[in-house]
């Protein structure tokens, strides 16, 4: 009987799903899960990481039964066992010599009995009563160190890589020292994911037709051009987070959430977030809150609706609930509905970013971004690729400095590493949410002059979760269907983070599910679900045509006579490169 110890972040379910996002291959997909969501997250501490540690290593009889179990399968490795394997799914024991050859057989094996027993010691943990914010520290910890212990991370170790030395005359070997000696100098010693120089946004990414029509000191507002002959006359407003640039809701023709709405006659606009410097350093959510205001406006004036409908990402989706609450206790409504994608608004549920939940881990965040002015995304996103290292560094550094493989170019990576500030005031806000469930809690923030409290906000809602999210647990975004007071659309759907928002109709591996009324158990909603082929695009677009209102003819020109086009799309600030804090 083969026993198959799973590795650290080798879930098939992951696996399944990032398989499913054609045409970007198993390791770079798996990359989009850990691209997004890195705005309100501070880094661990030396004392947390020992805390952690201590408390998973201090457990008597586990670590006693661990010991004597590894000692067991010690004596059975040297005795030429078949029983320890890797699973078929861990790609990085694919070559044939780690089944074939008995001494990487061996090595294989006794990495895979002693990283098996110390994922048994934090489940143990776990179940033990440990406080869940300790065991993810611990957890987070753990699968770095086990990721970074893998035999294949070393050239002896690696057989596909000497033999890939061997057959190039020791080429790969020079080619992956230049990679490294490069990383080490430009990419703070970590391998590259992605080569950027493979795409420039407005000439191979973001380039759905449009122009920008308004333009302040946060935000550039773009209207994209019509492709309908006729359009609906309620105009959607999106909201990205505003860590990211928003163009990976437009990567490429075929893949770009904008072009699809507005193939469906949808009138688009979309806010493009100005990057921050130290100068803006006291931006927050009342910068944020009324610039998403001033963007709705715009859209209505140059539109004619008396009212507007939005679709709030990540982040986006946190801001966009401020305003929503902001215009409904002044008893505004030029908001008629509103959509949500994977968009936490309740920090309670268990899930991976509790490692770094801890007070001196958030104080220590709050500490760099005053001391800075900004946070980067390039220190936030160092988190999240720790987060799942054995795909975000250890894949890379094999390829690129083992093989001496060039760093791949793919879209979505080359968004993913174009990053942009938070300025610091923004940064301890999120914290707080983070930290104390603020948003949640009726009172606890104040947005635009108005206390926050999410059950006043009453429009319609359509909100989307994803299955395999590990950055928002989709039962997490399953909440807000019962923290808003208006009537809720939930639909899951069957990919990870990143995953389900770059994802077109037409790939007959997706799926989606979707139910009846949001009760109050989201597992009990997911019971009864129907799953579906195809996108959660497809029944978003439906639900929002038919609170868009009538068709109208679609005009000719972009703008109006107050708001006339001032560059072409993707505009200005998208475009802003500016060195990022250190």
């Amino acid at each position: 009987m083969t026993r198959t110890i799973r590795t650290p972040q080798q879930d098939p379910a992951d696996r399944r799903s990032d398989e499913a996002v054609a045409p970007v291959p198993r390791r770079e997909s798996e990359a989009l899960a850990s691209v997004e969501g890195a705005e309100d997250v501070p880094v661990p501490t030396a004392g947390g990481i020992a805390r952690s540690l201590l408390s998973v290593f201090t457990q008597p009889r586990p670590v006693a039964r661990e010991v004597a179990t590894f000692g067991r399968d010690a004596v059975r490795i040297l005795r030429g066992t078949d029983a320890i394997a890797p699973s078929p799914k861990d790609k990085r024991f694919a070559d044939p010599a780690w089944s074939g050859n008995p001494a990487y057989r061996r090595l294989a094996q006794s990495y895979l009995a002693l990283t098996g027993s110390i994922e048994r010691l934090v489940d143990d943990y776990a179940t033990g009563g440990g406080d869940w914010r300790e065991v993810e520290g611990a957890r987070f910890v753990l699968n770095a160190l086990t990721s970074a212990m893998a035999p294949t991370n070393t050239l002896m170790g690696n057989p596909a890589a000497l033999k890939r030395a061997f057959d190039t005359g020791g080429r790969s070997v020079a080619r992956g020292l230049g990679h490294m000696l490069h990383d080490i100098r430009y990419n703070r010693g970590l391998p590259a994911q992605v080569d950027r120089s493979a795409f420039t946004v407005g000439e191979d990414l973001g380039i759905t037709p449009g122009a920008v029509v308004h333009r302040d000191e946060v935000i550039e507002l773009i209207q994209y051009t019509p492709t309908t002959q006729r359009v609906r006359q309620r105009p959607l407003v999106i909201v990205p987070p505003p860590i990211g640039r928003f163009y990976f809701l437009d990567l490429r023709p075929g893949r770009s959430l904008v072009e699809y709405a507005v193939s469906r006659g949808l009138q688009v606009f979309m806010i493009s977030w100005r990057n921050p410097t130290r100068e803006q350093a006291d931006w927050g959510l009342d910068t944020y809150a009324g610039a998403v205001v001033r963007a709705a406006d715009v859209a209505r004036e140059i539109t004619g609706s008396p009212d507007v409908n939005t679709l709030g990402l990540c982040a986006g989706g946190q801001v966009m609930t401020t305003a929503l609450n902001h215009l409904a206790t002044t008893g505004d409504d030029r908001v008629h509905s509103a959509g949500y994608a994977v968009t936490l608004l309740d920090f309670s549920s268990k899930a991976p970013l509790g490692a770094f939940s801890g007070p001196r881990l958030l104080d220590l965040a709050r500490r760099n971004s005053r001391r800075r002015g900004v946070i980067s995304a390039r220190d936030m996103g160092a988190v999240f690729t720790w987060m799942r290292p054995d795909d975000l560094v250890f894949n890379y550094l094999v390829n690129q400095w083992l093989m001496g493989e060039d760093p791949p170019a793919f879209d979505i990576l080359a968004w993913n590493a174009d990053g942009t500030n938070l300025p610091a005031t923004l940064h301890e806000q999120f914290l707080d949410i983070f930290a104390h469930n603020s948003l949640i809690r009726p009172g606890r923030l104040k947005v635009l002059g108005t206390p926050v409290h999410l059950s006043r906000i009453t429009v319609p809602t359509f909100v989307t979760g994803a299955l395999t999210d590990h950055l928002t647990p989709w039962d997490g975004c399953y909440r807000t269907t019962q923290l808003l007071s208006g009537p809720s659309t939930f639909v899951l759907s069957s990919s990870g983070h990143i995953q389900s928002l770059v994802n077109p109709p037409g790939n007959p591996k997706m799926s989606y599910w979707t139910g009846g009324e949001p009760g109050p158990d989201p597992h009990a909603w997911r019971a009864s679900a129907e799953q579906h082929t195809g996108s959660w695009w497809e029944p978003w677009s439906e639900w929002i045509l038919q609170r868009s209102g009538a068709e109208e003819p679609a005009r000719e020109a972009l703008g109006s006579a107050a708001h006339p086009p001032l560059e072409p799309a993707p505009g200005s600030y998208v475009r802003d490169r500016r060195p990022v804090a250190s």
